[in-house]
């Protein structure tokens, strides 16, 4: 395998660093996004028996006890409920503009990954025809098969490393995006109801 490694010559090595940060990327944001995935119906259902009883202090210690960006949006939400709906909101959004770039980290890297992959192989392809092309200059058009197989190799072998990267990653990347945009509109559907059942209650305390 170091051998089949070596034979694909100098570009092998970005497209085995591509590799190495491919999978540390996926191994983090995965553990990231499963911690700050929870039972998005169940946590709400839980706060609004909670806010019903205008027990504003356990709501806010349960969003800071558990986990992942819906808790920390709706314990900002909770945090402004004696001000007006539109404040609230305007608090929320905030809080969740600041928590999609934490959902999203790293996300551009393996884009990256996955575009220049490939490129990388096409690279060490041009590179090992160039090399085939110098040695039939050096024989002056006498091709010998044996003379041109290591060229050849090297250009056959780059572009098989290139996509045999690219190919997960951008499966990966599609894979986290849509857990990310799954995890977005768990946020926005749960501020939602956060805002109303704040304003409702308000009201129904004042009256």
């Amino acid at each position: 395998m170091i051998e089949l490694f070596k034979s694909g010559g100098p570009v092998m090595y970005p497209i085995l660093l591509c590799s190495v940060l491919f999978v540390a990327i996926l191994i983090e944001r995965v553990f990231h996004l499963h911690r700050a995935q929870i039972n998005t119906n169940e946590f709400v259902a839980g706060i609004r028996n909670i806010l019903k009883k205008r027990n504003i202090a356990e709501a806010v210690s349960i969003c800071e006890e558990t986990p992942g960006p819906v808790a920390h949006v709706i314990k900002t939400g909770i945090m402004k409920h004696d001000r007006p709906k539109s404040e609230i909101r305007e608090a929320i959004d905030d809080a969740a503009l600041h928590e999609v770039p934490r959902l999203e980290k790293n996300l551009v890297v393996l884009a990256t990954i996955a575009h220049i992959s490939p490129l990388l192989g096409l690279f060490g392809t041009v590179l090992g025809m160039i090399q085939v092309f110098n040695k039939i200059q050096e024989l002056h058009g006498r091709t010998v098969p044996g003379e041109l197989a290591g060229g050849i190799g090297q250009a056959l072998l780059t572009t098989a490393a290139g996509l045999a990267v690219a190919i997960p990653v951008f499966v990966a990347y599609n894979y986290l995006v849509s857990r990310v945009g799954a995890l977005v509109w768990d946020m926005e559907r749960s501020a939602t109801e956060v805002v109303d059942l704040l304003t409702e209650t308000e009201r129904e305390y004042e009256v």
